[in-house]
């Protein structure tokens, strides 16, 4: 830079500057004066250039969060320009969460590396061949799915990495494919994926363009620019603020790399674990640091809660995640998975002493000798929605106490069954005293003893035939969902990528279905709450051991919901270059199938009209993948994976790969996964599959109370609840960014994250609890600085302080900030009857 004054250095990711600034302080201090002089320019406004597809919605917004935040405390500024060159497809979801994080404009390049090319050539696998799909656009509005745009611009030079030459530069101009609205483009020049960045070789080339496009019109004319917010800045008021650009409606998908949704499975299940963990420790901590009553010194742990979702967005970098970097890379991300996973525990264990004092943690590692004789189980619920769960109690050591309060054991005695029933924040145990029986679906096994099992309640009926599933049949309706003359099950496919082994899988793979079958099937639970068979299947190196479980409950509580059909894998996997999926070939047919996205979802075709709908032969989901026709549907959930494909009427969920580059032992070894099949009455958006997918990801926190504790708390329903509409979600309940935690002193804030999850408007209330006493609300952007106040109007009785009133378009998200009054409330001697929390003496900040 000192030799070369008029270079200008970009450089995104916020952990690569907190890295600097704890391991090289003097270099960090020097990067300081060049940012402040303009030289060294951070860029994205995210903690790392992440990936685009699988992190969750709120993940993304803690990227944009804790990248913003940094940057703005060390350099004094914000970043205006989201960054992404690399990542494999973009979410549709972004351009609200680039506008909520602060910034209006968007680089991205990758798009330029779509491969689908002519139809007739798909079966050369070898033959390199130019793609027929280019991404039409290089200067365009991108327009989210809930209608947020930003103006983005892919460098039409198609790489990150130019080395500046004359060819670089020529490319900028005729490959561009707007310059009837927007005339210039950015060079993205540099070394990259190894290292060295910019060479002293490209500023000379430049240096030397620039002089020859002064007198000559064979080359477009450079300029070296102030920087990249410049550049926007320019292109925005040339295209009169984007009106005179085209407009890209959705995501952005990409081409290529579509065998990351799959690859590295332990990582994908690491992701979601740690995302849904850290929320539900953001939750449970958020009403121990309001409802002190055991123990006043709680603290909310701020600092301990940012260092875990630190180690989880560094693990969402586009190599990363993805599941396409070197070997030793996932050792250490499989290590931070762990630390997650430890501290995350720990801190929930924490928060829930506060709420229940002398409980303790109750699953399969619990000492259950050292419980205390009596006592009650209760599961907290870190959802918003009511539920119903059949809940398995561990029953090795345990005393007559315990046992009691079981209604079914498994064949093997290791682990009982019981109905818990939610309807607000904490679930109790139901008996047939409370009305057990007018609640349950029971369950029925039968066989034949050698190859025909049928799992079967009032809702739905599975039949697994000679290791395959021929029939999954609506009791209720009547209806089969298996189409006439297919079976359903575990699949497996060749997997021979032409160029990239861990990023791709080629369309080609589909020509080499081979169906496994079930074998060595075993009834392991015979019902009334939950009945189960078991297959162990060997294939080759491999054994593939599958649990398929019926509940005696519909998915949610919503009415004429079905039963969910659970399948939990636990798989040895030794393959090489083999792909394995479960398919159901459904009698269902539409144009489209649905899956969820970040804060909403998307469809994508199941036909192969043209090349752009070909490409989609596999595609990113999170928990679901629907197919749905009018007055019917089936839903696949997923915990842990995100790749899916529905080709025609067959739908699919991706299970593992084994790729052999760049990490020669990717997917080796032993993995334990669940997926879940959930038929539906009525279309997709007339269904209760977000909700029952979210409730999927989200298994109660089970706590084994004494019988002489405090049971103030048992009765304990969420201060927030969300009325008036099904399609708005209560995603995120957390403290406010900005608050002191030291001491408890300063001003309290709730965050709130809410969205609308189906697509359409929707008018709601968030009505406050009676004992929370609100000085203001705000709504904010995802940094929580505040837009609008908004008004809280008083509620009807005791049980509200306070209702407010929010409408939302097609998939918005907004946060909600709540500031507590300073002065403590006390409550005592509540009616029982009018109270939303059963208690006798309360303190609320």
């Amino acid at each position: 830079m000192d030799r070369y004054p008029e270079h200008r250095f970009t450089c995104s990711s916020a952990q690569q500057y907190k890295w600097l600034e704890q391991l090289y302080p003097p270099l960090f201090q020097k990067i300081t004066t060049k940012v402040h002089s303009g030289q060294f320019q951070p860029v994205g406004g995210s903690w790392v250039e992440n990936d685009g597809n699988m992190p969750s919605g709120e993940a993304l917004i803690r990227q944009f969060v804790f990248g913003q935040k940094y940057f703005e405390s060390r350099f004094g500024k914000r970043c205006e320009t989201a960054w992404l060159p690399d990542s494999f497809g973009l979410t549709g979801a972004l351009p609200q969460l680039i506008r909520g994080a602060g910034m209006k404009y968007f680089f991205t390049q990758k798009l330029s590396w779509n491969n689908m090319c002519d139809i007739s050539h798909f079966r050369a696998r070898h033959v390199l061949i130019r793609p027929r799909n280019v991404f039409p656009h290089t200067t365009f509005n991108w327009v989210g799915i809930d209608g947020t745009q930003v103006l983005c611009h892919m460098t039409p030079v198609d790489t990150y990495t130019a080395q500046a030459t004359v060819g670089d530069v020529n490319k900028g101009q005729n490959n561009h494919k707007n310059l009837e609205s927007s005339q210039g483009a950015l060079l993205v020049f540099g070394n990259g994926d190894g290292g060295g960045g910019p060479l002293a070789k490209m500023l000379e080339n430049l240096r030397r363009i620039r002089a020859v496009a002064n007198t000559h019109r064979e080359l477009p004319t450079v300029s070296m620019g102030r920087s990249v917010d410049e550049f926007f800045v320019k292109l925005e008021r040339a295209s009169n603020a984007g009106k005179t650009l085209p407009n890209w409606h959705g995501e952005l998908y990409l081409e290529f790399h579509r065998g990351t949704y799959t690859s590295h499975g332990s990582i994908k299940k690491g992701n979601r674990h740690s995302e849904i963990l850290l929320r539900d420790v953001e939750h449970v901590a958020t009403l121990a640091s309001l409802y002190r009553l055991y123990n006043k010194d709680y603290v909310y742990p701020k600092q301990a809660i940012d260092d875990s979702w630190e180690k989880v967005l560094l693990n969402q970098f586009h190599d990363v995640l993805p599941g396409s970097a070197i070997g030793m890379v996932y050792d250490d991300a499989e290590k931070l998975y762990a630390e997650v996973h430890k501290d995350g525990e720990a801190l929930l264990d924490d928060a829930f002493r506060v709420l229940f004092p002398d409980s303790v943690v109750l699953n399969a590692s619990t000492n259950l000798k050292a419980l205390p004789p009596i006592g009650k189980i209760i599961g907290f619920n870190t959802t918003f929605f009511r539920r119903s769960d059949i809940i398995e109690v561990p029953l090795v050591g345990a005393d007559s106490g315990l046992k009691s309060q079981v209604l079914q054991t498994s064949s093997d005695g290791t682990v009982g069954y019981a109905v818990m029933n939610t309807p607000g924040s904490v679930g109790s145990i139901c008996t047939p005293a409370t009305g057990l029986h007018a609640q349950i679906l029971p369950v029925s096994v039968f066989t034949n003893g050698t190859d025909n099992f049928v799992l079967r309640n009032s809702s739905v009926q599975l039949t697994i035939s000679k290791g395959r599933i021929t029939s999954l049949l609506d009791v209720k309706l009547g209806r089969e969902l298996i189409s006439q003359g297919s079976t359903g099950g575990l699949v497996i496919f060749e997997d021979q990528p032409n160029y990239w082994d861990a990023w791709d899988v080629e369309i080609h793979h589909l020509e080499t279905v081979k169906q496994l079958e079930f074998t060595n099937v075993s009834v392991v639970a015979q019902g009334p709450l939950r009945g189960s068979v078991k297959a162990v299947t060997k294939y080759d190196k491999s054994t593939i051991e599958v649990t398929i479980s019926l509940d005696a409950i519909t998915a949610t509580v919503k009415e004429n919901s079905r039963s969910l059909l659970h399948f939990d894998a636990v798989v040895d996997w030794h393959q090489r270059h083999e792909f394995l999926k479960f398919e159901l070939p459904l009698n269902i047919h539409s144009v489209n199938a649905t899956y969820e996205t970040q804060f909403g979802h998307v469809q994508r075709p199941t036909h192969k009209n043209t090349t752009w709908d070909i490409a989609k032969f596999e595609v990113c989901g999170h928990k679901y993948a629907d197919l749905s026709e009018f007055g019917y549907g089936v839903a696949i959930l997923s915990e842990s994976k995100y790749g899916f494909s529905c080709i025609g009427n067959i739908l699919r969920i991706s299970l593992l790969r084994s790729a052999t580059a760049p990490d020669a032992e990717q997917d080796q070894g032993e993995h334990k996964f669940s997926w879940g099949v959930m038929p539906h009455e009525g279309h997709f958006l007339e269904s209760d599959v977000p909700m029952a997918a979210y409730l999927y990801n989200s298994p109660l926190r089970m706590r084994y109370l004494s019988q002489d504790g405090d049971a103030t708390m048992t009765h304990f329903y969420s201060p927030f609840t969300v009325e008036g509409a099904r399609n708005v979600f209560l995603e995120t309940l957390k403290r406010g960014e900005n608050d002191s935690f030291l001491n408890n002193s300063g001003a309290t804030t709730i965050v709130l994250r809410l969205y609308e999850a189906f697509g359409g408007h929707a008018k709601v209330m968030v009505r406050i609890g009676g004992h929370l006493s609100i000085a203001k609300a705000y709504l904010t952007n995802l940094l929580e600085d505040h837009d609008d106040e908004l008004n809280i109007s008083p509620g009807e009785d005791s049980t509200t302080s306070g209702i407010i009133r929010l409408d939302f378009r097609g998939f918005e998200v907004k946060t909600v900030k709540l500031v507590l009054k300073s002065t403590p409330v006390l409550v005592e001697q509540l009616d029982k009857r009018e109270s939303w929390i059963n208690i006798d003496r309360l303190t609320i900040y």
